[in-house]
């Protein structure tokens, strides 16, 4: 069986808009916005955006983002730092949800 994802979709990404132009047009545009210069770099938010791809397990953006990361100069050990800051913080999140998990059983043995 081939792989579910498929990296030569990646290049095909603006077929998504086809059915709904004036939204896949306004993705875009803030899309642009979000990843120009601001507060933070280009430089700084497509670092920011490979370790996001990774908690959110797109490969497609982990493709796109190593890409641009190593075209903005970052190295392997930058980024792969990154990845591990993602990967701390999606899984203490998964432990605090214990804490829900704690509430609601106390709540049920009442």
């Amino acid at each position: 069986m081939p792989d579910y994802y498929n990296p030569e979709d990646l290049s095909r990404v603006n077929e998504i808009g086809a059915d709904a132009p004036l939204l896949w047009k306004q993705f875009r545009n803030w899309y642009g916005h979000v990843f120009s210069e601001g507060a933070l770099s280009r430089r700084e938010k497509s670092l920011i955006a490979l370790a996001v791809a990774h908690a959110l397990q797109c490969p497609y953006s982990i493709d796109a983002y190593t890409e641009d990361c190593l075209e903005k100069g970052f190295n392997m050990a930058q980024m792969t730092e990154a990845v591990h800051v993602a990967a701390v913080m999606r899984s203490a999140a998964s432990l605090m949800h214990g804490l829900q998990m704690r509430n609601a059983a106390e709540r049920l043995r009442r």
